[in-house]
């Protein structure tokens, strides 16, 4: 098997775009990393590939599962691999891209599970939040409020009641990480602006036509661009605050995900120019082709 291109990097910084533009370049096939991604319906607030991104190259692991089911990170183990073997197969390379890292180390590391054991991700909630629903289950916590990594894994134990995990930091494939960045500054902004074109492209009507399944739905009631909208659809919060909630929400991922990838993940960074896509483009090409992949 050739080696596995993955791209990561923050919310909003332009890897599906680069995903697309490989995949036609080298014979690839995208294999989704997103965690919203997965469910159907979701698609304006989640930012997934649009059809005609979809149509540029193959896809995978995108609109499988329905709203009101549950997909753990063992269940993206499981199907990610399948793909990685299905694709390889037919002699296409494996492009893996999203920001969801768990899932990116799951597929790709030395990560074993319990069989049936629910192991949730926790993107949407910070720090405090977490440590807030650790100790209101009476646990006293000895746990660095900064290290999030034990945070996520003592919750998990906690509503599992059981140690769910044991995994080595070994990659089980040849990997080529390729993570793109900017300034933390033109992030934000380029955050901020993507909110707002949701906004435009009809995310409120897209919330509102699911307003009825945030019942029985975990991923809307934990998904940024998704739990922002519960208090404006049943306690009248005014949009404006949402909206604002969502790009702080936003802000705070980001910084997660580069925490997260920087800390778990050999990446070889890019610095992204949006000026001119196509450069950024070239320079990931000509690193691929130095190092051989």
């Amino acid at each position: 098997m050739k080696e596995i291109i993955v791209i990561v990097g923050p919310t909003g910084v332009g890897k599906t775009k680069l995903s697309i533009e490989l995949a036609k370049k080298i014979n690839g096939e995208i294999i989704n990393a997103d965690s919203v991604s997965i469910y159907k319906h979701l698609n304006i607030g989640s930012a997934k590939p649009t059809e005609q991104e979809q149509k540029e190259a193959k896809h995978h692991l995108i609109d499988i599962k329905e709203l009101d089911e549950v997909y753990s990170i063992y269940d993206y183990q499981i199907d990610a691999r399948k793909k990685i073997d299905e694709i390889s197969s037919k002699e296409k390379r494996v492009i893996i891209v999203g920001g969801t890292g768990l899932y990116i180390k799951a597929a790709l590391y030395d990560y074993r599970f319990t069989k049936g054991t629910t192991y949730n991700t926790y993107d949407s909630l910070t720090n405090e939040e977490i440590i807030e629903k650790i100790t209101s289950k009476n646990m006293q916590l000895d746990i660095h409020p900064n290290n999030r990594k034990r945070l996520v894994r003592t919750l998990n134990k906690l509503e599992n009641n059981e140690d769910i995990t044991n995994y080595k930091n070994k990659p089980l494939y040849k990997l080529k990480i390729i993570g793109l960045t900017t300034a933390r500054d033109n992030l934000y902004k380029r955050i901020n602006n993507r909110v707002e074109k949701m906004i435009d492209n009809g995310l409120l009507d897209e919330v509102n036509n699911l307003k009825d399944k945030y019942t029985n739905s975990n991923i809307l009631n934990n998904a940024i661009g998704y739990k922002e909208f519960r208090d404006y659809l049943f306690k009248n919060k005014p949009l404006s605050d949402v909206i604002e909630d969502i790009k702080k929400n936003c802000r705070h991922y980001a910084k997660r995900q580069y925490t997260f990838f920087n800390n778990q993940m050999e990446v070889k960074w890019f610095n992204v120019d949006y000026n001119d896509f196509n450069n950024t483009i070239n320079e990931v090409e000509e690193y691929l082709k130095l190092t051989n992949i």
